[in-house]
């Protein structure tokens, strides 16, 4: 189990080591950091694969209860100029003002075959971790249009240079009404295994990352558990990272989950104060979740080392944002998940994509971004001095990466 500090000085060592073991920034083409230079840009387009199991896209069809039937579509959101790391900047009342927030730019319905035919042209002409995709699962009380900019605004602040994809599901827009979403969950189970499955089998695709949410952690390892049930070994070929942030999982049924799985893929993002799960833990008759364990407590930190799986803490981090939402709120949080995905792996760095000449955008990159250098970090009160350690170092590497 790796395990993140929350101590101000270790933290920015730990984000420089992520980078030095071996990890790589997002890159999304044509994008520079987390804010945007030039307020007279206009609006970045991110395009992104969404599938969806909602009836429709806003009121009452987006949240009625699903056929689990998927829905795909290549949609563009435009993120504007004016952008902020870790902000996702909406009106709050009105229509959106594309200068000023984000919004849907357009949208073309896609049938099964289209969308891995669409899929395989953006990916074309990319080269070696650019050929990745990263697939977002959101959580509960999630709505359509948050859901598609949540995943825009990673894309950007985390710059990732493949594919990014949305699995999106009804959640309902009602706080009381936690049954009704797992059961929606439930519903889109298999739609999700498919599109995962499909992914997967893209041609010259590099990876499928997923970054799944709350309730969409539950249902993301549901589907995972069951291709590989399904499929044996093979489900899990062209698997990348699959991070859970504030996982709303009961820790015996992840266990369960975790026995059909690779571990090593695995990557769990806690917080103990996550307020949001301390409730959605008296709603399940008070049994543990496993975002919301405490790493500094020693029976939770037992029950996490015993699952074989990495953990970040970002107790810190939601104790300064809103906590259940910490994995985006926080700028270095965010960052620290671009930093994790789309490292150059062995043997595929000169590898490209070559199906089809025309991709859905025509800024192709030849070789990811440079992750971005960590803030210094300023000594902990009333710790006496101490010489900085070289995040490059191989003690500090080591303390970043846990043993294979």
């Amino acid at each position: 189990m790796q395990l993140l500090p929350q101590t101000r000085g270790v933290r920015g060592a730990f984000l420089a080591a992520l980078a030095g073991a071996g990890f790589c920034a997002l890159a999304l083409a044509g994008c520079g950091g987390g804010d945007f230079d030039g307020e007279a840009a206009g609006p970045r387009p991110v395009a992104m694969f969404v599938v969806s199991t909602r009836k429709g896209e806003t009121d009452a069809l987006s949240e009625a209860s699903n056929d689990g039937v998927g829905r795909a579509s290549l949609q563009f959101i435009g993120v504007p100029p004016g952008h902020r790391t870790g902000q996702l900047e909406r009106p709050s009342i009105g229509a959106p003002d594309p200068e000023r927030h984000f919004a849907l730019m357009k949208r073309r319905p896609l049938d099964e075959a289209a969308l891995s035919a669409a899929l395989a042209s953006h990916l074309s002409g990319r080269v070696g971790s650019n050929r990745d995709v990263l697939l977002y699962v959101h959580g509960f009380n999630t709505s359509y249009d948050e859901a598609r900019f949540r995943l825009a605004q990673i894309v950007v602040d985390g710059r990732f240079g493949g594919a990014p994809a949305l699995f999106t599901w009804p959640s309902t827009n009602n706080l009381l009404d936690y049954g009704a979403a797992k059961e929606n969950a439930t519903i889109s189970r298999d739609a999700l295994a498919r599109l995962i499955r499909d992914l997967t089998q893209v041609p010259d695709v590099g990876r499928v990352h997923i970054l799944a949410h709350s309730m969409g952690s539950w249902l993301t390892m549901e589907a995972l558990r069951q291709n590989a049930i399904a499929y044996g070994p093979s489900a899990g070929d062209k698997l990348g990272d699959v991070m859970l942030a504030a996982p709303d999982i009961d820790l015996s049924v992840f266990r369960q989950q975790l026995a059909r799985l690779d571990p090593s893929h695995i990557f769990v993002l806690v917080a103990a104060n996550d307020r949001a799960l301390s409730l959605s833990r008296t709603l399940a008759g008070d049994r543990q979740r496993l975002g919301a364990l405490d790493p500094n407590a020693p029976a939770d930190r037992a029950a996490l080392e015993g699952l074989g799986v990495r953990v970040f803490d970002l107790t810190r981090e939601a104790d300064i944002f809103i906590g259940h939402g910490a994995y985006a709120d926080a700028p270095d949080a965010v960052r620290t998940i671009g930093a994790r995905i789309a490292a150059p792996r062995a043997g595929e760095a000169g590898v490209q994509a070559v199906l089809g000449e025309r991709p859905v955008d025509n800024r192709i990159l030849s070789e990811p971004l440079a992750p971005p250098p960590p803030a210094p970090a300023p000594p902990l009160a009333g710790a006496a001095a101490a010489p900085a350690e070289d995040p490059t170092s191989a003690p500090a590497l080591a303390a970043a990466t846990p043993a294979q």
